[in-house]
């Protein structure tokens, strides 16, 4: 029976939940609003099936190194709307034209970020570009696994620990599944996302007082963590409000990537992340390929440029296939300008303290209180810290 008893060895993939005969598992949000399984005993019969998966407690190792690539869509359009190079769009396209289906990360109406699937090219859009929150898998690995019994082809996107939940929870190889993960530099909750939502919309419409009833996801266009207006390199968050107002916020300004790019934000396990290179369970692992300027500038025009990591040796015919210009890489090279590839970020000193101010105050207040280099402000952290 699942326990969390160490909340750094739980990384949320709802893989436990998804394989309960029973249904007795249910995912619970703690004060961070991160989730973790939730055992009913009454209904629990001990069959262990819940550890079996567990990806923490279940770990995969290959020693084998993954081959790299460079890569960009030959589609300039395809290529501004997603985060680096396009690429995730080439490899789904290719299973759509198999009649298969393709589970990625999206906005709901709400603007959660859940997983869902899509079976046309057109549903496609929905899951390009990052989303920098941890995504809901609510039941896709079970239509995951339904899709695939019925023996059609089936892509399954997200973050490494995801890809390995589900791995694990299918319990045997399929030879219709196309799994890509990303290098992950960890996942905010979705507490985080909601509140930065809020205060963006209240400044957006001039709320100054907000009710029980204040619903903002109304108020919201679109939402793009990665927009290229300003190149690739120098991306924007850019928020478009149905009032006809919009926030394009340069990354290194935005409050709430500032809190995500400085390890405040991210769950426990990310710390100690469970599937980082040699642990990686995916086909296919995509990136930014931070670094091209330098390794690459003959080929780098800022609009987006994809690192591929080819994790096993059957996606690589699917890789050639592409229509795109590829470029082959050593790994050792491209690790230096995307360390979490190899290594999970260390867990700041004040990230307990950021959450806790953050109950009670905006994120913009918790980002500074807990960055600030003011000696009053270090004293405060200090003495929360011997707490």
């Amino acid at each position: 029976m699942i326990e969390i008893v160490d909340k750094s060895k739980c990384c949320g993939c709802e893989a436990c939940r998804s394989i309960c005969p029973k249904k007795c598992i249910s995912m619970q949000a703690d004060k961070e609003g991160f989730l973790y399984p939730k055992v009913d005993l009454s209904q629990c019969v001990d069959c262990k099936l819940c550890e079996k998966v567990c990806p923490v407690l279940n770990p995969k190792y290959s020693k084998k190194e993954p081959l790299a690539y460079a890569g960009i869509n030959n589609d300039i359009n395809i290529r501004l709307q997603s985060s680096s190079g396009g690429i995730f769009t080439l490899i789904a396209e290719q299973i759509i034209l198999k009649k298969g289906v393709v589970f990625g990360a999206c906005f709901d109406e709400q603007w959660n970020v859940v997983h869902d699937y899509t079976e046309t090219k057109e549903g496609l859009s929905r899951f390009r570009g990052s989303k920098y929150v941890q995504s809901y898998i609510g039941n896709s690995f079970l239509q995951a696994k339904r899709f695939l019994d019925e023996g059609r082809f089936v892509l399954f996107s997200g973050t490494p620990c995801q890809i390995a939940g589900l791995r694990n929870f299918l319990r045997k190889p399929y030879q219709n599944l196309l799994t890509v993960d990303l290098v992950c530099h960890g996942v905010p909750s979705q507490k985080v996302w909601k509140k930065y939502l809020y205060e963006l919309v209240s400044e957006a419409y001039n709320i100054k007082k907000r009710s029980s009833s204040f619903s903002f996801a109304d108020k919201i266009n679109s939402i793009s963590f990665r927009s290229k207006e300003n190149g690739w390199k120098k991306y924007n968050v850019k928020i478009e409000y149905k009032n006809g107002k919009k926030d394009v916020i340069p990354a290194e300004r935005n409050i709430y990537m500032n809190a995500f790019l400085s390890d405040l934000s991210l769950r426990p396990s990310c710390y100690d992340c469970p599937a980082k290179l040699h642990k990686v369970q995916s086909d296919i692992t995509l990136a930014d390929f931070w670094g091209v300027d330098r390794l690459h500038p003959e080929i780098d025009d800022d609009k987006g440029c994809g690192l591929i990591l080819v994790n096993k040796e059957h996606a690589f015919a699917l890789l050639k296939s592409l229509d795109c210009q590829l470029y082959e890489q050593k790994l050792d090279e491209v690790i230096p300008f995307n360390p979490s590839i190899e290594h999970p970020v260390k867990e700041p000193v004040n990230r307990n303290f950021f959450y806790m101010v953050l109950d009670k105050n905006n994120l913009a207040f918790a980002y500074n209180a807990s960055t600030s280099s003011a000696i009053l402000m270090r004293i405060i952290r200090k003495i929360y810290r011997r707490l």
